[in-house]
């Protein structure tokens, strides 16, 4: 299956986005993790294009979007860029799928938008709460390297990611490096942005059907998945052994059939449904 990728025109900039699926099944949007792109989820997209409009989205400064000047990121100006995506692209209601960063902007999202949003899956989302916030409140140490004349922080920018991806796959550590580059500052920012997120308050407001989705083997996120759980009413749990911080595209198969399944049965989802 092909995948389509245009830009949308928003009052914040261009917005780029990758497609798959036909233009009248149901609206699924994916939001991927710092400092990562819709590339994130290049192998998903075609394997939910057989049921979905499956939409990845480039978030606002980062991948092929427009980069704006820093000291505007939040969590919520990029759940809200995501929605006036959708809006954009004359999509009313939708389920969102967000791995890391795009898990907390897919829980703003619902909590901002819960007539709009139909289902959530929550991939190694964190949990920001006071005690995540006091941990994190120093300068961020994931992605930071110095840049240097002689371009080492290049090796040291691959060092930093290397223990957390799987032993010999020099791909997904490629793909990473091209889109840290390409977000420049925000390799680092966004992750301080996650961290100044006022999660807490925002969890009990979201309505719909919620999956979060655990990889055992993402010393990140792994620990917060149960608690995390357990905060949104009515959310499922499940595991994935094995899993690592670049899931959706370590395990591009297990992770669509879980989102598949997921979405099909919370809301009776079908290929060509309204």
């Amino acid at each position: 299956m092909n995948i389509r990728r245009a830009f949308a025109d928003l009052a914040v900039g261009q917005i780029h986005y990758a497609e798959c699926g036909g233009q009248h099944a149901k609206p699924v949007l994916l939001l991927h993790q710092t400092p990562r792109s819709w590339d994130e989820y290049r192998d998903v997209l075609p394997m939910l294009g057989r049921r979905f409009r499956a939409i990845a989205m480039d978030t606002i400064g980062f991948g092929d979007s427009s980069k704006p000047p820093l000291g505007q990121d939040s969590i919520e100006h990029w759940a809200q860029t995501a929605i006036d995506l959708a809006d954009a692209l004359g999509i009313t209601r939708l389920s969102v799928v967000g791995h890391h960063t795009g898990a907390a902007i897919a829980i703003e999202m619902a909590a901002a938008c819960p007539d709009r949003i139909e289902a959530v899956v929550l991939s190694a989302a964190p949990l920001v709460n006071a005690d995540f916030r006091a941990s994190h409140a120093g300068p961020v140490r994931i992605d930071n390297a110095v840049h240097l004349s002689d371009g080492s922080h290049l090796s040291e920018l691959w060092r930093q990611r290397q223990p957390w991806y799987p032993a010999g796959d020099i791909d997904l550590l490629d793909r990473f490096m091209v889109d840290a580059l390409k977000a420049g500052a925000r390799a680092v920012e966004g992750h301080a942005v996650v961290a100044r997120y006022v999660m807490e308050t925002r969890l009990p407001l979201i309505r719909c059907p919620v999956l979060v989705i655990a990889p055992t083997a993402d010393p990140h996120a792994y620990p917060s998945a149960k608690p995390l759980t357990g905060s949104i009413a009515g959310s499922r749990y499940v595991e994935i052994e094995g899993g690592m911080v670049p899931l959706p595209d370590q395990m591009p198969q297990r992770f669509a059939d879980l989102v598949t399944d997921f979405l099909l049965d919370a809301r009776g989802v079908t290929a060509a449904g309204p």
